[in-house]
């Protein structure tokens, strides 16, 4: 195992630093996450040990840490990893349905399969997930950040969400979440996963798009109303756009 000298600045990981990893701090970074994902698709969540990972991915023990602190971060940054292929996978092969809601649903269905394949390796990344805590926050949500943008593509949207639909993404997140935790732990079929999976999508179709031309027969208040729920406004209680006068102190003109 090559040893490498150590850095001046080992109390910040490399990879959650912020800043730009040199050539070969890249490629380092890339065994690191192949070496993970090797271990963890033969053996699991227990099968991932740092010093195991340092010596299959040819790295000093310190310098792994410097990368990733905690086998939690570690699984997290693979989680992330394999969330990167998928997209770039995806991008070449689109989805082929026509509607938004059917396409996201081939999307989370395709990406399911791919877990599928490997069960032990999704079994430790999905495990990593939930034991996270706030010091790898970055990480989640790095994560979580790829999984909207998956979601968002498949969709096909050809102008920026409104805050209804980013929400009902959040939701459609959450529940291919938790549906991979119940189908690892054998308390739900892939065909019950498929049903959820295509049942929360439809959310997307029942939330407001991003305001357009008003449509024939809608007046100008109605769409103006639709306009500001979809962007997220709530007008205070007992308060209205429309200004009342009080009683007993009607202006005379």
């Amino acid at each position: 195992m090559t040893t490498e000298p150590k850095s001046a600045t080992t109390s910040v990981a490399i990879a959650s630093s912020g800043l730009p990893l040199t050539e070969r701090q890249e490629a380092r970074r890339r065994r690191i996450l192949h070496a993970t994902a090797q271990l963890a698709g033969r053996g699991g969540f227990d099968a991932v040990q740092m010093r195991e990972v340092a010596e299959s991915s040819s790295v000093a023990l310190g310098t792994l840490y410097r990368y990733f602190p905690s086998k939690i971060h570690l699984l997290v940054a693979t989680m992330q990893d394999q969330l990167q292929h998928l997209h770039e996978t995806l991008r070449k092969r689109p989805p082929t349905e026509e509607e938004p809601a059917a396409r996201v649903a081939q999307t989370l269905m395709r990406a399911f399969r791919a877990m599928q394949r490997e069960p032990h390796l999704a079994d430790a990344m999905v495990r990593a997930l939930t034991f996270a805590d706030r010091s790898v926050s970055a990480e989640v949500d790095a994560a979580s950040r790829l999984t909207t943008t998956i979601i968002l593509d498949a969709m096909g949207l050809t102008v920026p969400p409104t805050p209804a639909q980013l929400s009902a993404v959040r939701v459609i997140e959450h529940t291919w979440h938790s549906a991979l935790i119940t189908w690892l732990s054998g308390r739900a079929s892939i065909a019950q996963v498929k049903i959820d999976i295509e049942t929360v999508c439809r959310l997307i179709d029942l939330t407001p798009s991003a305001p357009g031309p008003t449509p024939p027969g809608t007046s100008g208040a109605t769409a103006g109303a639709a306009t500001g729920a979809a962007a997220g406004g709530r007008a205070k209680s007992g308060r209205t756009a429309t200004s009342r006068t009080k009683p007993g102190r009607t202006k005379r003109r």
